[in-house]
């Protein structure tokens, strides 16, 4: 049995053998009497690869009897992100109340898809700040760039997925190909948290905040083409039915949803009494920001609700401090919070993404102005290569390519206080994480678990999967054509905006 079979099973709550359980008990009443049995504590079981993290929204979606809500940052109209819009297409075919806010900076989905997606009487579809794509014709485009730059800027960056309100996944993945191990260039070495039980409910209280915002709207709102200032887009009932039997035979094709994967979900009961001591039941919280990060309108600074909550974990911490995030820039709160604890005799290193291994040059350009003095403050600064020596077992993948091997780029973000605290979400080490974007995720302090994930980031700093940035000198293996780019961006003033 694959090991990404984990996550599936860890989404039925198993932490017994089934005997003692009718053969009529349905999985989710498996998880009720789990949740039952641990009042007062959640359930967590981390996703580390892009296979079982995918396999677990997979089954999550085909076993939700209730309602499904999501967030995401990207959701792309590739592989993936097609056969997950055809997931919850299916699950509100059988009853299942579907509720999805998307942010609008980077969604790429057709405006007839979206709005037939919308038109089903089980799905509610709203855009995050819809302000530069979903229903905003290009002169709104360019007016709102000139009247509202810090608006613009403020994105959703949360990732939560949540099932009847007892299971969810939350993490550093959007929906596509690349984050999930399915991109034949371009893939990113991630991590999820799947969690069960008392933190769902808090998680849940968030979504409902997002979903109740006024920069939450609706679909259907922002293409009724009222005025010059949105689009005018209908569809009709041959419309939308020609467009939903399109993703059914799309995801019906084994070309497209692999018989593999399918394989997989269908053997979960197979794995149970081997994999049930993988579950850790403890006290798991879950952090938020409020819609719009902060109440500033203007500024690009004020600070979050979880910035605030992983700077205390930082000012806590005693020895050390183990942190991943693709993105490197320190604002001078930040520098100052670092610089702190050095200064109190804790070692912290972190593992970031090299020239080579980046997706990001604009941010890239912000941590290499500041690289010498991070350096020299005492941070131990690991860069992740593209050609990491564990992509084998990254890229579990079913999808076969005779292309060469894909670059890998560190997407994970994640932080480890004394091997006894452990933060997974997806708040990036950046002034954008910080003041503009709004960010999620669990903080768990379980020194097992803290550990064990401290062990996988440091696998990653190892000389096979990260060059050491105090001797190596990594920018020598990017391409001319990222090295002379990055100069380009490092010249200009754009740090708050990183």
């Amino acid at each position: 049995m694959k090991r990404f079979l984990l996550a599936v099973v860890f989404t039925l709550c198993l932490c017994f053998p089934l005997s003692g359980h009718a053969a009529s008990d349905t999985p989710m009443a498996i998880v009720d009497e789990q949740i039952a049995a641990h009042v007062g504590q959640s359930g967590i079981y981390v996703l580390e690869t892009g296979m079982e993290a995918l396999v677990a929204r997979a089954w999550l979606a085909d076993h939700a009897r209730h309602s499904i809500e999501v967030q995401y940052f990207i959701w792309s109209t590739d592989n993936i992100g097609i056969l997950a819009s055809e997931a919850l297409l299916r699950a509100a075919d059988r009853g299942v109340l579907v509720r999805v806010i998307v942010d609008d900076l980077l969604i790429d989905a057709p405006d007839k898809a979206l709005l037939a997606l919308t038109k089903h009487p089980n799905i509610d579809i709203r855009i995050y700040n819809p302000k530069h794509s979903v229903g905003t014709p290009m002169h709104k485009w360019v007016l709102n760039v000139v009247t509202d730059f810090r608006g613009m800027n403020q994105r959703m960056h949360d990732k939560t997925f949540i099932v009847d309100g007892k299971l969810a996944i939350t993490g550093g993945r959007n929906m596509a190909n690349e984050y999930f191990n399915y991109h034949h260039e371009y893939n990113f070495r991630d991590r999820d948290a799947l969690v069960l039980g008392e933190v769902v409910k808090s998680m849940r209280e968030s979504f409902e905040r997002f979903w109740s915002s006024e920069l939450s709207v609706p679909v259907e709102e922002l293409y009724d083409g009222l005025g010059l200032m949105q689009k005018n887009v209908q569809v009709d009932d041959e419309e939308i039915k020609r467009l939903y039997k399109e993703l059914h035979v799309y995801a019906g094709s084994e070309n497209n949803f692999s018989p593999e994967v399918r394989a997989a979900i269908e053997a979960v009961p197979t794995a149970f009494p081997r994999l049930a001591e993988e579950l850790v039941w403890d006290e798991v919280k879950f952090i938020s920001d409020n819609p719009g990060k902060n109440k500033n309108k203007i500024s690009l600074g004020g600070g979050g609700l979880s910035s605030i909550a992983l700077a205390k974990l930082i000012e806590d911490a005693r020895g050390h401090i183990v942190i991943q995030s693709p993105y490197l820039v320190l604002s001078d709160k930040a520098m100052e919070l670092f610089g702190k604890a050095i200064a109190r005799g804790v070692r912290v290193r972190i593992n970031t993404n090299s020239l080579a291994s980046t997706d990001n040059l604009q941010a890239f350009s912000g941590y290499r102005k500041q690289r010498e003095a991070l350096l020299k403050m005492g941070l131990e600064i690991f860069e992740y290569r593209p050609d990491p020596e564990g992509q084998s077992r990254l890229l579990q993948q079913v999808v076969k390519t005779n292309a060469a091997s894909p670059i890998i780029s560190l997407h994970a973000k994640t932080m480890v206080v004394d091997s006894e605290t452990v933060y997974i979400g997806t708040f990036n080490v950046d002034p954008r994480s910080e003041n503009l974007n709004t960010e999620v995720g669990v903080i768990v302090k379980n020194p097992g678990l803290a550990s064990a994930v401290e062990a996988k980031i440091e696998t990653d700093m190892q000389p096979s999967n990260s060059w050491d940035a105090a001797k190596d000198d990594p920018d020598q293996y990017g391409s001319l054509a990222k090295r002379n780019k990055v100069r380009i961006w490092q010249s200009l003033p754009i740090k708050p905006l990183l």
